[in-house]
């Protein structure tokens, strides 16, 4: 008997050990793409290396009354919040992860009764048999069994680890994402007021045009009753005058519409702004952007933000390669047992134990896991590609913005000399007209045109503004 049961086990270790053996040929892993950044090696490095720190957004903006529209977009902004949410359940996340690495334990308490059938091996065992001194074992049995149970995935190939890591790379993502929106964010609002201011201006402007052609049809009238000029005069006078009304409600509309924009990132319903529109073309800009360094440029918000999501998706490469290893979980377990509550305490022979390791390894059918690989590795070629993207665009826009400032100051001053031009131009062609040596086409061409530059020119101003603002959503 003792010569059959040695044999028994000499197969089940042959067995256990043949199982162990084929876990250990199985465990082959495919090798991930090795992602070689070209495009970040060949980035250009600034010759002049002026700027080391862009200034936060109170010292970048002056206007007191832009200061507290950013203020109140960053504390009530919906999308600000729906990100600070999502950065906080990416911290989560990590926590999740860290959770995973260690055991975990549990308290159970288990209460139950069996009976085993009288013609069974068992229940013909049972009886006679006596459970305590005197006392044989009951047909229905009791069983009280309270205990802690302890279960641990041994990360024996740092696989777990390597899942923490790229949780911890999506958070870092995600604060460079709030970075990014929260930049963008005072840009929007920044670029909203001074749009407003725009407005404002223009809406200036074409109302002293209104008065002006108020004032052309006056004289065109006196110029028609004394013979000096046809009806016609008056009417395209009058047509112009309709004309540069009906533009003023397209601009009032306009300033409506900005205003409620601007109200919506404050996270407000539609509230009139108060605003001085002198500090739009008060505001002194810059002529030209001084050189941007790599060192700076690559730690744009969005460009950060890129490099950690590639970061977690080299993770997820890890943690996809290493499913073909063998995994190594025990289990133990600890309590007390008694078909009475009164003998629990009788230790030792109430103690129950337990302890129980298994080694597991995908032989045959691995064809999910290899599909997880390749996707985990076309997702990290992906987030390279991404990130190649960003690091073209973030280059692109600095060499943009330092020709874009250069040429608009040289614009602006040329529109300058062309808008005091078209003033005298229009003084002249009004006081001929009076005398009857210029016709009203004439002085409708000077007026039209000293109006399109006045208009231009505030344009002008606005687009240079919006150059700095791009600065500011680029670098900050």
């Amino acid at each position: 008997m003792m010569k059959k049961n040695h044999r028994q086990l000499h197969i089940i270790y042959n067995i256990a050990a043949l199982l162990g053996l084929l876990s250990l040929a199985a465990c082959k892993t495919p090798q991930a793409t090795l992602p070689k950044d070209t495009i970040k090696a060949s980035l250009p490095v600034a010759t002049s290396d002026t700027v080391s720190a862009i200034p936060v957004w109170r010292d970048f903006f002056q206007d007191e009354t832009l200061r507290a529209l950013i203020d109140t977009a960053l504390n009530n902004n919906q999308n600000l919040k729906i990100t600070l949410q999502e950065m906080a359940i990416a911290k989560s996340n990590i926590l999740a992860k860290r959770g995973q690495m260690l055991p975990s334990i549990t308290a159970n308490m288990s209460v139950g009764a069996s009976k085993v059938g009288r013609y069974t091996a068992d229940g013909a065992g049972n009886v006679g048999t006596q459970i305590t001194p005197g006392h044989n074992i009951p047909t229905v049995t009791p069983d009280i069994a309270p205990s802690l149970q302890l279960n641990w995935t041994i990360d024996l190939w740092n696989q777990l680890n390597s899942d923490k890591r790229a949780a911890v790379e999506r958070y870092l993502a995600s604060e460079d994402g709030q970075r990014t929106l929260k930049s963008q964010l005072v840009a929007d609002v920044a670029e909203n007021y001074y749009s407003l201011l725009a407005l404002d201006n223009k809406l200036d402007i074409m109302l002293q045009y209104i008065k002006l052609q108020q004032k052309a049809v006056q004289i065109a009238r006196v110029q028609k009753e004394a013979d000096a000029d046809t009806q016609l005069a008056v009417e395209k006078f009058e047509a112009e005058l309709a004309k540069a009304s009906a533009e003023e409600y397209e601009l009032r509309q306009a300033i409506t519409e900005t205003e409620n924009n601007l109200n919506m990132l404050l996270g407000r319903y539609p509230t009139p702004i108060l605003r001085n529109k002198e500090n739009l073309m008060n505001k002194q800009v810059p002529t030209s952007l001084q050189t941007i360094p790599t060192s700076l440029l690559l730690k744009r918000p969005d460009v950060v933000q890129a490099e950690h999501q590639l970061e977690a998706a080299k993770w997820d490469v890890d943690v996809a390669r290493k499913a073909f290893l063998p995994s190594l979980n025990v289990s133990a377990s600890l309590g007390l047992d008694a078909f009475n509550p009164k003998y629990l305490l009788h230790l030792p022979k109430s103690l129950a134990f337990g302890v129980i390791g298994g080694l597991a390894a995908p032989i045959i059918n691995k064809k999910a896991i290899q599909a997880n690989f390749d996707q985990a590795n076309a997702l990290q070629l992906e987030a390279l590609y991404n990130y190649d993207k960003v690091l073209l665009s973030a280059y692109s826009d600095m060499t943009t913005l330092q020709a874009k400032a250069h040429n608009l100051a040289q614009y602006q001053a040329l529109k300058v000399k062309q808008a005091d031009a078209l003033s005298k131009a229009v003084i002249a062609a009004q006081q001929l007209y009076t005398y009857n040596r210029a016709t009203y086409l004439e002085v409708l061409d000077s007026e039209r045109e000293q109006l399109d530059c006045q208009v231009e020119l505030v344009d002008t101003q606005l687009r240079q503004l919006s150059t700095l603002i791009d600065l500011y959503r680029g670098y900050f």
